[in-house]
């Protein structure tokens, strides 16, 4: 019995198709998979901040939440409604339209990246031949909401963080993009089906151990600085900024920026596990005795292949926030333009030498 949840689209679809017409079976497909996007989308928010709170107050031998459900697992559906419920408070003297286009442009980049990662075998919501060169893309939309933020909130503080935000994302766009892209020449093809297919015997970083993990670890650092987690976590210092470029935001207004940070992280694990770490593919050992090793992976579902690997990278960032302190902007900056952007220029060059002679 398999336990993929293609079949399940499949026989959904062919449901839709034979008794609607064409137009209608895709008006409600399009409208299925938004609201089911929606929903996963807010689900691993939830998810991600219980578990940080949980693995913060170990790290400083506390108990976190602990009071409202089992275990404090409903303590978020509490803060949940909180936010929803508080004054979402109106600003004197601030541009009204960017203020609120903003908060619009950090969530719907955010958003969209997520939907076009294929969390499974036959679950993908876009595919197509330019796949990852969208993601980049698209995911650069948040750099321009949290500038316009700090922009518009005619605040000091607000400003500055916008500022150093600006200036950490754009510079570290760059290293993950060219990581990224080191990888898309080991598999010959931007399209996010053929990379992950392409990984079906072996995931690409060990297929190219030396460049692929090079390439996979500043790709780790880039995309942890891109979500402004610590010790890059410079744009919301609070001891410096009070709370950085959505200070002025209350209400819903900051649970989204909220949201966004924290699926932007689940994000940043997912591009990695799908384009270094096989995506849905099992982890398979290729020698005779290995057999029966590699017909149990199979069984394994691919979905939970995916969230396994994404949601490891996501404890890993987690343990790197609450150990190391906080850099100052001129040590961030130097980090990125004077190490790992000369290391993966290097490193693609290398690659590519690899391509050729392997």
């Amino acid at each position: 019995m398999s336990l993929e949840l293609e079949n399940v689209v499949k026989l959904a679809h062919d449901g839709l198709t034979s008794s609607l017409p064409g137009w209608a079976a895709a008006a409600i497909e399009y409208v299925l998979v938004g609201v089911l996007l929606l929903a996963l989308y807010c689900v691993l928010a939830l998810i991600l901040i219980f578990l940080e709170r949980k693995i913060c107050a170990r790290f400083q031998c506390r108990l976190g939440p602990n009071r409202v459900g089992p275990w404090g697992s409903l303590q978020l559906i509490a803060d949940m409604i909180k936010i929803l419920l508080k004054e979402i408070v109106k600003i004197n003297k601030s541009d009204k339209l960017l203020y609120y286009v903003a908060i619009f442009l950090a969530i719907i980049g955010s958003f969209c990246t997520f939907g076009a990662l294929q969390f499974g075998k036959g679950l993908a919501c876009i595919d197509f031949n330019v796949g990852i060169f969208y993601i980049l893309a698209i995911s650069s939309l948040g750099v321009i909401g949290i500038l316009l933020a700090g922009w518009s909130s005619n605040n000091k503080y607000t400003l500055i963080g916008a500022m150093r935000s600006g200036a950490q994302l754009i510079s570290y766009e760059l290293s993950a993009g060219i990581s990224i892209l080191t990888m898309v020449i080991l598999a010959g093809s931007l399209n996010i089906s053929d990379i992950i297919n392409g990984q079906e015997n072996a995931w690409f970083i060990f297929q190219a151990p030396l460049p692929a993990l090079i390439a996979f670890i500043i790709y780790l650092i880039a995309g942890h600085a891109e979500t402004n987690r610590g010790p890059f976590d410079l744009p919301e210092a609070e001891s410096e900024l009070t709370a950085g470029y959505h200070t002025e935001y209350s209400g819903i207004q900051y649970g989204f920026f909220y949201l966004a940070e924290y699926l932007n992280m689940f994000i940043i694990a997912g591009v990695a596990t799908t384009v270094f770490l096989g995506g849905w593919q099992p982890f398979h050992i290729h020698a005779d005795w290995a057999s029966g090793f590699n017909h149990v992976m199979d069984y394994i579902p691919s979905y939970i292949w995916f969230l396994g690997k994404a949601f490891s990278l996501v404890l890993l960032s987690l343990w790197v926030r609450w150990t190391f302190p906080r850099l100052r902007i001129d040590q961030l900056l130097h980090l990125e333009w004077k190490i790992l952007m000369p290391i993966s220029l290097l490193n693609m060059l290398v690659m590519a030498v690899w391509v050729l002679i392997f």
